[in-house]
């Protein structure tokens, strides 16, 4: 399985105050499905003793954004990253966030496959974005309580998968999309929700 180090730091208010030069930068992102130049696409992580923190970073030259009246409506329709995490490799069960470059953070849990539960939320889950030009950036964190009481925090690892779905506008009007794994599931059609997908993220200590 891929593994990415997510470095400690000192405990921060929020995540702009991090020094996020300190975070390993994970750029392991490409179109697995589709022959395509992949948009720079870099991944950070950082934790402390209250809450994992993680930034995603990425190019967009034609960025997707949808209008609706609920989160769901605007985050599956959006040029969107997303972050899945599981109690075990079954995924039985795991929890997903998908993101917008608005910070619109459409949280539900799921159980293989793709048995999902609109209703769950994440507790004391912090989102927010910023569009700049042809980037965008989303950052959020999440309470180290609430993964230790989901039990996805196994001692200093936990089981996750990195994604992003990036969105194209087409000359007949129609919208493709396309599927950035960190880890190529090697399914025949796109899926993240797979146990393929999903690699370490490994809490560093002191």
């Amino acid at each position: 399985m891929k593994r990415y180090l997510v470095q400690k730091t000192a405990v921060a208010t929020s995540t702009d105050t991090l020094d996020w030069s300190k975070a390993e930068v994970l750029k392991d992102f490409e179109f697995v499905w589709e022959h395509r130049l992949a948009p720079k696409t870099e991944f950070r992580a950082l934790h402390d003793d209250r809450h994992f923190y993680f930034r995603f970073d990425c190019q967009d030259d034609d960025l997707v954004l949808a209008d609706g009246p609920s989160v769901k409506e605007r985050a599956v329709n959006s040029d969107r990253v997303e972050i899945f995490f599981t109690t075990d490799m079954d995924l039985k069960p795991y929890y997903c966030l998908e993101m917008t470059p608005r910070g619109d953070a459409l949280a539900y849990s799921a159980r293989f496959h793709r048995k999902m539960d609109w209703d769950w939320t994440c507790d004391g889950l912090e989102v927010h974005g910023s569009i700049q030009k042809n980037q965008y950036w989303v950052a959020g964190r999440v309470p180290m309580a609430t993964l230790g009481k989901l039990g996805v925090l196994h001692g200093r690892e936990i089981f996750a998968g990195l994604y992003r779905a990036e969105y194209r506008h087409q000359p007949d009007g129609t919208i493709h999309a396309g599927w950035m794994p960190w880890i190529n599931p090697q399914t025949e059609k796109p899926d993240f929700h797979v146990p393929s997908s999903f690699g370490v993220l490994e809490l560093a200590e002191d």
